[in-house]
């Protein structure tokens, strides 16, 4: 029926008409605020200043914002401080005890571990922006330095991150998809374009040739392939459910499979081996150049494309990978414990505790492959990037958020039209049933 789908069908969807444009206009006002710029900037020592880190940390954070860092606008932390606060809370609710019994009160906790985060956000958020508004300072970016200036950026960052969070929740229960995630999603997207031609440029000028401009489109289709199949890659684990009698009634005994991706960490590993491996480039960005000789020696070893930065990618990706995925995605004791209330069983593995070692020595097998593949993904562009001196920042990690979250968004599109169908499926079910009563009763009465 998914198949079927038709723009006919689509028309007559009111409602989901409805979620789309107001998802476009919220997106619309996000990109509008990055244009909106952070008072007491100096745009042009600050334009240099980003085109010289656009390789390295420059770029990762201007991706992340859709240009806003780059621009200095209102939202240059972007929607990162409220993903980090979600991460952490998702990681403390899975190790730290009273919030482990919070996960399990339903809505109220969920309503109270929301509230954390959004704590969590604002003072991420406040460190970040203080962060920011000293390297500014410490940079010669700033017309007019002084606390006037410290304070009105953090007030104005801080604000800014505030309101794509809760762009984000509207988007996400007025709109269509997930808002955060189409916020990441439409900031990277936004500046494809330019980098694009920044790229072709090069090309036109003989600065990179046009067999490496073809061997990176053609590159660049065969991993978003590959991304494409590999997240919607599933191992599927029969599951089957006993003979059981309710009152007078005997129900026969039905089959199912459990699905596991072959990724469940998603984009959290990549980001999260980014962000380490990206400090100290970092540090020695916004702290003007004026390095020791202990960073120096950090940097030279652990620099974009350098081998030991690769290891170590490679190495932080596995890791988080695996800690993720049992801390937070899959849960191999918490679904044990679900099939055995729910009465079902792999067969030939008892319930409970042997279903729990058989799913988790499955998981690790997966995360093998799911694990190789986040790094493949991640690795490939780092290397072209460093061999082929290529000017603007493209990451495997970029390619990932944009495939998953563009899928997550079709998907959600699909299901609503097919609610839509089926709704009027049930309607014209019901206007049958009317007519076939007043027929009825139209006809003589018995005497």
């Amino acid at each position: 029926m998914a198949a079927n789908l038709s723009w006919s069908a689509f028309g007559k969807a009111t409602e989901l008409r409805q979620r789309i444009f107001f998802t476009i206009g919220m997106l619309i006002v996000y990109r509008l605020g990055t244009f909106i710029p952070v008072p007491g900037i100096d745009g042009a020592a600050l334009r240099e200043f980003m085109e010289s880190a656009a390789s390295g940390i420059g770029g990762i954070l201007s991706m992340f914002t859709g240009g806003a860092l780059s621009r200095m606008g209102i939202f240059a932390l972007g929607i990162m401080p409220y993903i980090s606060a979600s991460i952490i809370v998702q990681l403390m609710g899975s190790m730290y005890e009273p919030w482990k019994q919070l996960k399990k009160e339903g809505e109220t906790g969920r309503k109270k571990l929301n509230q954390y985060t959004r704590y969590g956000t604002v003072v991420l958020a406040t460190f970040q922006a203080y962060a920011l508004a000293a390297s500014l300072e410490a940079g010669d970016l700033v017309s007019d330095p002084g606390i006037f200036f410290l304070v009105s950026c953090i007030i104005t960052l801080v604000g800014g991150t505030m309101f794509l969070m809760w762009l984000g929740e509207q988007i996400t229960s007025r709109g269509i998809g997930n808002g955060i995630s189409l916020i990441i999603f439409v900031g990277i997207v936004a500046e494809i374009p330019a980098a694009a031609a920044q790229f072709l440029s090069q090309g036109r000028s003989g600065a990179v040739s046009p067999g490496v401009i073809v061997g990176v489109l053609v590159m660049l289709a065969v991993v978003l392939t590959f991304v494409v199949f590999m997240e919607r890659s599933l191992r599927k684990i029969h599951i089957q459910y006993p003979r059981r009698q309710v009152g007078m009634k005997i129900y026969d005994g039905g089959s199912s499979h459990l699905p596991i991706k072959v990724n469940p960490a998603g984009v959290i590993p990549a980001i999260f081996a980014s962000a380490l491996l990206l400090l100290p480039t970092t540090l020695s960005t916004f702290s003007g150049g004026s390095t020791g000789p202990i960073m120096s020696t950090i940097l030279a070893y652990f620099g974009p494309g350098q081998p030991l930065y690769l290891l170590f990618f490679t190495a932080m990706i596995i890791f988080f990978t695996y800690f993720y995925t049992a801390e937070v995605a899959f849960k191999t004791d918490e679904v044990a414990d679900n099939l055995k209330n729910q009465n079902g069983f792999v067969p030939g593995i008892r319930p409970g505790k042997r279903t729990a070692e058989y799913l988790d020595y499955v998981v690790r097998r997966i995360l093998v492959l799911g694990s190789g593949y986040l790094a493949l993904v991640c690795l490939m562009p780092e290397i072209l990037r460093s061999q082929l001196s290529i000017p603007f920042y493209f990451g495997g990690t970029s390619v990932l958020i944009i495939v998953s979250v563009g899928m997550d968004t079709i998907q959600q599109i699909q299901s609503h039209l097919l609610a839509h169908q089926y709704e009027g499926l049930i309607e014209k079910s019901q206007l049958r049933g009317k007519r076939g009563d007043k027929k009825r009763t139209k006809g003589p009465a018995r005497r």
